[in-house]
């Protein structure tokens, strides 16, 4: 039975790197990586174990966020169940509480930012953090920063007109302040990202506060902030309450980004990956069922329910789907929207990770060139996920080792991760 419990002018103009470039790969003594490595290997010797979860009582953690959704439905119309496991969901306050939690062993599961879990392998959560595994994605795109009313008009999806406004407000010592959830969460990396391409450095150049996602637009009705970027609802309230607009939706800054994630403990993972199994399993079901248009009505109703996200259905409806309004004018009705199954969104590509620790060492929060493919290796888990979609006789569509191409115009070679962390003039690591 289920329970709920920064130096060339030029270059910051065109935002950072060279617009276009594509960057060469790192020589042998920078690391060269050989994604080839990364290939599911079946290390995990229960993985071959067949049957029913090692543990059936599961405690899951969520955020009040949309795309904490694969993980309710999951829950409120049985999937876990129909694999064997009985599912309790805990809605944590913050990341930190919830990785507190996980870290613990008071939650077995929980949704997470896809940057956690590779902060926790860097040391970024703690020095008494457990290691986390990645085993699948629960989400791509649907985020978006959001600008307070003294910028509307002024300032769009282009960051470059906020770079004067953030300078002449450093230099008189108030300078610009902007929320994000958690220092490596998606969050902070969209935020950076967009920032670094208008030529502002967000550690000199403004200041980045630490609010959880559903303070997000109060803090902005006080005037604590001038931005912020957040997971839905939390932007559509911002226009609802008529102290923001959306300024850019995350996919335009890099199309089908991961964003959230299931993440488990990798001792958990390893001592039950039957249970690991029978979730992923549950999970794929449920996330089918989101990302079925004819069922958003449905998925925002149940999303609003206090115990989930608490928040209006209507706002929750009206960023789910491929129309946004911005509220400030400007319209969209060809956005892919939050992903929760379509175009092999689920799978753990390696390919992500690299992609964050190579923003870790851009700014700086890596003194060092980490092991990208050892890190990599021990967060990134296709082997559950491969040996999962297996037993339901899914296909899908398997490791993804392509350049991503952003808003920017930068190429990003998984193959040439550090050399791209070296190539931003906006950047951390020549100051």
């Amino acid at each position: 039975m289920n329970s709920l419990k920064l130096d060339n002018d030029d270059d910051l103009r065109n935002g950072g790197a060279h617009p276009g470039a594509t960057l060469a790969p790192d020589s042998v003594d920078r690391g060269g990586l050989d994604l080839a490595t990364l290939l599911p290997s079946g290390r995990v010797g229960g993985l071959s174990r067949e049957g029913k979860p090692e543990l059936a009582q599961l405690t899951f953690g969520i955020l009040p966020l949309v795309d904490c959704a694969p993980i309710v439905v999951a829950h409120a119309h049985g999937h876990f169940a129909r694999y064997g496991i009985e599912s309790s969901l805990n809605k944590s306050t913050s990341w930190t509480a919830l990785r507190d939690a996980l870290n613990s062993g008071a939650l077995h599961a929980a949704h997470m930012l896809f940057g956690m879990p590779i902060g926790a392998a860097v040391g970024k959560l703690g020095n008494d953090q457990k290691p986390l595994i990645i085993p699948w994605i629960l989400s791509r795109n649907g985020q978006a920063i959001t600008l307070g009313e003294k910028h509307r008009g002024k300032i769009a999806a282009d960051p470059k007109p906020l770079r004067p406004l953030a300078v002449a407000a450093r230099d008189i010592g108030r300078p610009l302040v902007f929320g994000i959830t958690l220092q490596p969460g998606t969050h902070a990396m969209w935020l950076r990202y967009w920032l670094g391409a208008g030529g502002i450095h967000p550690d000199k150049d403004v200041a980045l506060i630490t609010i959880p996602p559903p303070q997000m637009a109060a803090n902005m009705t006080t005037g604590r902030m001038d931005g912020f970027c957040v997971g839905e609802p939390w932007n559509a309230r911002a226009i609802a309450d008529g102290v923001g607009f959306t300024a850019i939706c995350s996919e335009e800054i890099w199309p089908d980004h991961p964003e959230k994630v299931l993440a488990f403990t990798e001792e958990f993972a390893e001592a039950h990956p039957c249970a690991v199994k029978a979730t992923l399993k549950a999970l794929h079901e449920a996330s089918v069922w989101c990302d079925d248009p004819a069922n958003h009505d449905a998925l925002a109703a149940l999303l609003a329910q206090p115990e989930y996200v608490g928040a209006s259905a209507e706002l929750i409806r009206a960023r789910l789907g491929t129309g946004v309004d911005y509220g400030d004018g400007r319209q969209r009705d060809d956005l892919r929207g939050v992903t929760f199954s379509a175009r092999n969104a689920n799978y753990p590509q390696a390919k992500f990770a690299l992609w964050w620790l190579s923003q870790f060492r851009r700014w700086l929060m890596l003194p060092l060139v980490p092991d990208y493919l050892g890190v990599t290796a021990r967060v990134m888990r296709p082997d559950f996920f491969e040996a999962a979609m297996a037993e339901l006789g899914i296909k899908h569509g398997g490791a993804d080792r392509s350049a991503e191409v952003l808003f920017d115009g930068c190429t990003f070679d998984p193959a040439a991760a550090e050399a791209y962390a070296a190539a931003f003039s906006v950047t951390s690591l020549r100051s």
